[in-house]
């Protein structure tokens, strides 16, 4: 049995992005999981305490981050929540050499994102908008964030044209796989 983290990382934007797919897919990936990993959760649009955030993480096998990707990035509430609670010392330390100082081997995370852009605007030629860029690559900085405190990358889970009228059985069906395929 693993310990789990849950973090919810979206921000609240009255009439247009007020989080109701972030929370149903959070919920989804716990009730998935609960029965065979302990749980814990954390939503950063709550208060949060620091220490308690690092508690979680030290305690977690494997963190998963849901987030929604605004103007190709977390949003700010998530990036205050990262620069809050992976302090120095405890996530990371010095090294010889840049980025190697990761302090949470051990440890894997996983993305869970959802998209305004579709599926067919990545890894497409370079005259697109995305220039031929995959999901992956548009999500270095958080990647890279994570392997400086030496967590391990599970594939990332997209959920692609989320402010359109999708399917939300069948996006939530394709996240129970990816679970199903990527934690044990």
């Amino acid at each position: 049995m693993s310990n789990i983290l849950i973090i919810n990382g979206h921000d609240f934007y009255k009439n247009r992005a007020e989080g109701n797919l972030s929370s149903l897919i959070c919920e989804r990936i716990k009730t998935k999981l609960q029965d065979k990993h302990t749980i814990v959760t954390t939503k950063v649009l709550d208060e949060y305490d620091v220490n308690t955030e690092i508690k979680k993480f030290l305690n977690a096998d494997i963190i998963i981050i849901h987030t929604p990707i605004y103007w190709f990035s977390i949003p700010g509430i998530l990036k205050k929540y990262i620069d809050d609670v992976y302090e120095p010392g405890i996530f990371f330390g010095k090294s010889n050499e840049f980025g190697r100082g990761g302090l949470l081997t051990n440890k894997k995370y996983m993305l869970s994102v959802t998209w305004g852009a579709s599926e067919n605007e990545f890894d497409s030629h370079k005259e697109s908008f995305l220039e031929g860029k995959t999901e992956d690559d548009v999500l270095f900085p958080i990647h890279k964030t994570h392997e400086y405190c030496s967590i391990q990358k599970i594939d990332t889970f997209s959920i692609f044209e989320a402010m359109s009228k999708i399917n939300v059985s069948e996006q939530l069906n394709r996240l129970d796989l990816h679970i199903k395929n990527n934690i044990n």
